[in-house]
């Protein structure tokens, strides 16, 4: 019990690296051996901690894990908003969104999200909590979507199309295409379900989109560094 009595005394700079470092490690957990079968121990050890301090963090297993999936929501939202930021094209911007869905994603240390995603979809059906995480991740996605397209149509980049409906289809393909590349389909590959997102979004926005030779690119239409 010493360990979780040091907790009343712990600096709060301490206590939020320890909350990281637990919520990290039950993301990698999650990854490995999904929702269900994700114990408090795993996450300990996986933490370099005891149950015990966990417990005293997170209170309850669900609690820690329905933390984790929402921290790992707002860490992937951050970093598609700070790459937004740079881009400076509708089409490129809404082609790094499809990009970061679909292809092997080298800018964050997370682990694979998209293994995590199904988890989320499934245990959605039977916990509120985690229902309400899965929504709000699918809100903030439609409105990025909807705000790219209003920016496309106002420059002259989109066609005349309704932002709304535009972002519920494309969100659902790319959901869609999410879970054939998280279950591995022989067919459906990353690179494939890229040029799959990205020819649906091109033809339905009318801009002209060719895919690129080599890894994808995102400096295209990049705002230039003074």
């Amino acid at each position: 019990m010493a360990e979780v009595e040091e907790t009343t005394t712990t600096p709060h700079g301490v206590a939020d690296q320890r909350r990281e470092e637990m919520l990290r490690a039950a993301l990698e957990v999650i990854a490995e051996r999904g929702f269900p079968e994700t114990r408090i121990a795993d996450v300990a050890e996986q933490a370099g901690s005891s149950p015990a301090l966990v417990i005293y963090y997170f209170k309850t297993k669900e609690n820690l894990l329905t933390k984790a999936i929402r921290h790992a929501e707002v860490e992937w939202s951050d970093l598609g908003a700070r790459r937004m930021e740079v881009i400076e094209s509708a089409s490129a911007r809404l082609e790094d969104i499809v990009a970061m869905t679909c292809l092997p994603e080298t800018d964050t240390d997370l682990p694979d999200w998209r293994r995590l995603w199904l988890d989320v979809w499934a245990q959605s059906v039977r916990h509120p909590e985690m229902a309400r995480v899965r929504e709000e991740f699918d809100a903030h996605r439609r409105e990025t979507i909807v705000g790219i397209v209003r920016d496309g149509k106002a420059s002259g980049e989109f066609v005349d199309v309704d932002p709304t409906e535009f972002s519920v289809t494309l969100s659902a393909l790319l959901d869609g295409l999410t879970v054939q590349i998280a279950l591995h389909d022989p067919v459906v590959d990353p690179q494939r379900a890229f040029r799959a997102g990205m020819r649906f979004a091109s033809q339905a926005l009318g801009f002209k989109w060719k895919p690129k030779k080599g890894p994808r690119s995102g400096s295209k239409g990049k705002k230039s560094k003074k």
